[in-house]
């Protein structure tokens, strides 16, 4: 499995679109930094057919330490989960016919 970076996925839709590279990094950066401040803000973005972000509340907890059986309180957690949208399903879980 291969690791895209930012860099690299602003190189690629400069490339597809002939627009300078400056530009489609300050557009991309934006649209990150909206997408994270939205998160922030409890809201849930979504992006038809591609998936829809929101954030979750994990309550707290009482764990254990495994090496010292010592009962330990886990706070209450914030994260960010992805649900895919239909086409990015339909892609994923179709099979990729390799050419020879």
């Amino acid at each position: 499995m291969a690791t895209i970076t930012k860099k690299e996925l602003i190189d690629r839709i400069a490339e597809s679109t002939q627009a300078k590279r400056v530009t489609v990094k300050n557009i991309v950066q934006t649209l990150l930094d909206e997408i994270t401040r939205e998160l922030c803000n409890n809201n849930r973005l979504e992006f038809r057919d591609f998936g829809v972000f929101e954030t979750k509340t994990r309550a707290s907890r009482v764990a254990q330490n495994p090496k010292t059986l010592e009962r330990v309180e886990v706070p209450a957690k914030r994260s960010v989960k992805f649900k895919m949208g239909r086409l990015m399903k339909e892609n994923l879980y179709t099979p990729k016919v390799k050419s020879t």
